[in-house]
Parts: C-alpha cells; sequence; structure tokens
C-alpha cells in the first residue's frame, strides 16, 4: 500500500505539471509578429557593418513635411547623411510632393529609411487631393471585422503605393469617457470586445500587404478628459481595471501577431510613478515580459508636452531607450540625443547588447515591408491610383456600412413628395455644398430646400422659421460640426432651439453630420420624429 500510495502521489504530481505546462503553452500560444516568422539574413549582414553612431541614429524616427520649403528638405538631408537616422514620419503634404522627397531621402540614405505616417482615416488624415474616409467610431458603428479588414487592406495599399511602411493606426484604446479630448471619434467604441476585435481585423488588413500595423496608445488613453499633446493625462484605476479594460485590446492583438506598438504619455499611479514613456516597469516588465510582446515598441511623438515640458530634449530620448523603446518618434534634438546615447553605451549605462536588440528589430522590419529595397515611386499614374474607383468605393461603403438610425417615429423611409409637402434644411454650409444630396434626394420626390449659416442673427431665424412652418416634413442636415467636447461636438445652441420650435407644426427628420456624442447636448432630442447619424 505504501508503495502504491507513492505511485498515486507520482501520477498526481505529473498530472499537475501537465497541466500547468499546458498553461504555460496556452498562455504564450501567440503568433509572432510577421516579421519574425522568418530570419532576416539582411538585418543581420547590415547590423554587424554598423558602427556605433550608425546604430545608434537607427532608432530615430524625424518629422518631415511635403509641405515645407527647400530648407526644410536639407534638414532632413543633413540628419540621414550626418546623424544616420533610421526613420522618417512624413506629416503634411501631397502626394507627388511626399513621393519625390521620399525618393531624394532614401537615395541619401546608406541604410533605407523606415518610412511611417498618422494613417488613421487614410492618408487624407496628412495629405490633400487623397481620399478622406471617416474616423474608427464610424468602424466601431458598422461593427463589421469583415470591412474593418477591408479598409485595412485597402489603405495597405495605397501606403505601399506612396512608399510608407507603418501606419500608426489602430487606435485602440477604449473610449469610455465621452469627454475625452484626443480619442473619441478616433476610437472604435467604448466596448473592450469590439475594439479588439475591429482593431485586429484592421491590423490584418495592413499586415496583410506588408505594412505595419501600430496599436495605440498603450497601456491605455480612453478613460482621460486631457490631452497629452498639451500636458500629462492620469489615469487612476487599479492594476485588476486597467487589467481588464483598457489592457484587453493590446492582450488580444498581440495573440494574433501585431507587429508594433506605440506608448502613450500618461500618469498611472498603479503600474508606475514615472511617465508610462519613461518607465521600464510599463515597457520592460509590463509589456515584454508579461504581456510578451515581441514587436517592434515607438514611443509617441517627443515633442509633445506630456513629456517635453519635463525633460530637456537629448536627455528625455536617453530616459525613452533606458525604459525598452525601439524607436523614439519626432525627437527634438537628434545630435544631442545621439550624443547623450553614445555616451551611455561607451560608459556600460545601455549595453550595446541591448542596443543591438533595438536595432536589430528595426532592420527586421525594413526587410519585412521592403524599405530594405529602396525602390523608387513611380509618380506618374500616383494620383490616379491613389483615388482609383477602388479607393473611393472604399469609402462609400464605410459611409454605408456605418449610417446609424437612433430614433425613426415613423418618419423613415419618408413618404412620397404627392402627399407630402417636404423641406429640406441645411444648417452649416452653402447649398452648392450639398448639390450631390439635393440630386439624390429629388430622384425620390420633391423638395424645397434651404440654408443657414452657423451662428445665423435673431431675425433671419425667426424669418426662416415662419418660411417652414408650412411644411409637413422637414429634413435638416446639421453639418460642419466638431468632434471636440469642449465646443460641444459643434451643436449649436439656436440651431437645436430653431428645430424644436419647427416640431410644434411638422415632422422633422435630423442628419448629424458628426459625432455620435453631441446627443447629449440636444435638448428635445427624444421629441423628434427621426435621428440619423452620419460619422465623418
Amino acid at each position: 500500500m505504501p508503495q502504491l500510495k507513492k505511485v498515486f502521489i507520482l501520477l498526481l504530481l505529473v498530472s499537475f505539471a501537465i497541466l500547468d505546462m499546458n498553461a504555460q503553452v496556452h498562455e504564450s500560444n501567440c503568433l509572432p509578429p510577421p516579421y519574425l516568422k522568418q530570419k532576416s539574413q539582411w538585418a543581420d549582414s547590415v547590423l554587424q557593418s554598423l558602427s556605433l553612431e550608425q546604430k545608434v541614429g537607427q532608432l530615430f524616427m524625424v518629422a518631415a513635411y511635403s509641405n515645407k520649403d527647400e530648407k526644410h528638405a536639407q534638414f532632413i538631408d543633413g540628419l540621414i547623411e550626418n546623424q544616420h537616422i533610421g526613420g522618417l514620419i512624413f506629416m503634411q503634404g501631397g502626394p507627388i510632393r511626399q513621393a519625390h522627397l521620399t525618393n531624394r531621402y532614401q537615395a541619401n540614405s546608406e541604410v533605407p529609411l523606415l518610412i511611417a505616417m498618422d494613417a488613421e482615416w487614410g492618408l487624407a488624415m496628412r495629405l490633400d487631393s487623397t481620399v478622406r474616409y471617416p474616423r474608427q467610431m464610424s468602424i466601431g458603428a458598422a461593427a463589421d471585422e469583415s470591412l474593418a479588414y477591408a479598409y485595412g487592406q485597402e489603405m495597405g495599399r495605397q501606403l505601399n503605393s506612396l512608399g510608407v511602411h507603418v501606419s500608426f493606426s489602430p487606435v485602440v484604446d477604449v473610449n469610455n469617457n465621452p469627454n475625452n479630448p484626443v480619442i473619441g471619434s478616433r476610437s472604435f467604441g467604448e466596448n473592450r470586445e469590439q475594439v479588439a476585435l475591429l482593431g485586429t481585423a484592421l491590423m490584418k488588413g495592413l499586415q496583410s500587404m506588408n505594412v505595419l500595423a501600430n496599436a495605440k496608445h498603450f497601456p491605455g488613453h480612453g478613460d482621460t478628459d486631457q490631452d497629452s499633446h498639451l500636458t500629462l493625462p492620469s489615469i487612476s484605476h487599479g492594476i485588476s481595471r486597467l487589467d481588464s479594460i483598457e489592457l484587453y485590446p493590446f492582450k488580444h492583438m498581440i495573440r494574433q501577431g501585431l507587429g508594433s506598438m506605440m506608448i502613450a504619455h500618461l500618469n498611472i499611479p498603479a503600474l508606475d510613478s514615472t511617465t508610462s514613456t519613461l518607465s521600464s516597469k510599463i515597457i520592460k516588465d509590463l509589456l515584454r515580459e508579461e504581456m510578451a510582446f515581441d514587436g517592434l515598441i515607438f514611443t509617441d511623438a517627443l515633442n509633445m508636452k506630456g513629456v517635453s515640458s519635463y525633460y530637456q530634449p537629448g536627455e528625455l530620448d536617453l530616459k525613452a531607450l533606458e525604459a525598452g523603446n525601439d524607436i523614439l518618434l519626432f525627437p527634438g534634438n537628434v545630435p544631442k540625443a545621439s550624443q547623450l546615447i553614445i555616451k551611455a553605451v561607451q560608459d556600460g549605462v545601455i549595453s550595446e547588447e541591448e542596443l543591438d536588440e533595438h536595432v536589430l528589430r528595426i532592420l527586421q522590419v525594413k526587410d519585412w515591408t521592403g524599405a530594405a529595397l529602396s525602390n523608387p515611386i513611380a509618380t506618374e499614374e500616383l494620383m490616379a491610383d491613389l483615388n482609383s474607383r477602388k479607393a473611393t468605393a472604399m469609402l462609400e461603403r464605410l459611409i454605408e456600412s456605418s449610417l446609424t438610425v437612433v430614433k425613426n417615429d415613423g418618419i423613415l423611409p419618408l413618404k412620397s413628395a404627392d402627399q407630402k409637402k417636404i423641406a429640406v434644411l441645411t444648417i452649416g454650409t452653402s447649398l452648392e455644398k450639398t448639390e450631390t444630396f439635393r440630386k439624390t434626394f429629388s430622384r425620390y420626390g420633391k423638395a424645397d430646400f434651404f440654408k443657414m449659416r452657423p451662428g445665423a442673427d435673431f431675425a433671419t431665424i425667426k424669418k426662416l422659421t415662419a418660411s417652414l412652418s408650412s411644411y409637413d416634413q422637414i429634413v435638416i442636415n446639421l453639418v460642419n460640426t466638431s468632434n471636440s467636447p469642449k465646443k460641444k461636438f459643434g451643436v449649436s445652441k439656436q440651431g437645436i432651439s430653431m428645430i424644436n420650435d419647427l416640431k410644434a407644426n411638422s415632422e422633422v427628420h435630423i442628419n448629424w453630420f458628426g459625432n455620435p456624442y453631441a446627443i447629449n447636448h440636444m435638448p428635445g432630442a427624444k421629441s423628434w420624429n427621426g435621428l440619423l447619424i452620419v460619422y465623418h
């Protein structure tokens, strides 16, 4: 019996060991970032050829503009040639100008540059003459993963055409604070599962085109009413809440093969007393070790007041590198930062092995995205390609899928104009800018069209109200709205008052072209006959 007892105990211990091993395998059952799926001989070879100064240069991603003068272009040339910078984030400008500058800068760089853009709602977020897609909240309204994937693919196609390798999207902050001044409509919404699923789908679409996706802003910038461009926001929640809400989308995307992450400038006392961008507890311990993220880590822009107000240029970059960031985005002073980082390596504050890990990741991404090839961008058909029928069809699909009927008391679909006298009032722009709407509306029935400029005086409003009082149904377009909570999302007190006055004699339907949180600033909306949200 004693021997049998020992056998049972041994079997029990082995069973627990197997269960524990399976649990570990399950927890580490993550798809690797796409550029780690195969070894890059090019990256290994280039790393071995670089001097210390060149390695340090690879860490910097500098802001470049195609709407600035030759002096700016020469400044970028100087950083490429003298500081060996590794990448550029293109800001405002135009597609052809950016393409020419990209070709110029790539030709001047000994190691091909990694080119990035903020393309959260398409190239039009930064560039003129391109298709402007609606913000991510519209994708949240559509709640369609296949649509998010297709959108990521189309964006990847356009970025490829322009020689861009990294898209700083999607935003996967859970927008659980309606007063958030900087996330809001950039988020997929308030539900963590929806944010995770749609963010993953968009990520996969981008990365299917060998464009590196970037989940931001880790560990989660949703629940604050402060803007990190202007100050250092605080997230006061405890670890259990952060783990269940803010970190949830990031964990899900890591398991699905996320390529890169951006660190927010946040004060999160539950995680560390140090700003998240400069916190090794948040970046090395939480993100790298606990969450097992092997992808590329970017700082958010280092010129933002959330961090730049507290440290000098150069010093800030060094601290961000020590915390575990791979790429220093939007540095304030590259020569100064480079000097301090080189000295830190020489003094053993940062080991050269650790520096090599950062640089190798960057080079591996350059190989996977095709940046290593440094092929010149063809510009002859570029504008036609970026504005092709495929590009505009995606816009139409996004808009159609996201239209949200908030209220319909039998007014939709509108009855035939033979039975009802209908007026269409547009508040916030000229009739000329709504010509497409007018033509389309007229296909379905007869209506009279009116307009009212923003901030119209009392006499104008009174006269227009009197003119509209004889109509059975009034369709009101509210345009030129805002995404700012401080501006009440562009809700006009006079406009809402006028709508409520018109409701006394007519059926009213409102098309709100803007942020859905605006409903909180629309007294009387419950009495309207119809309300449709058109995201932008």
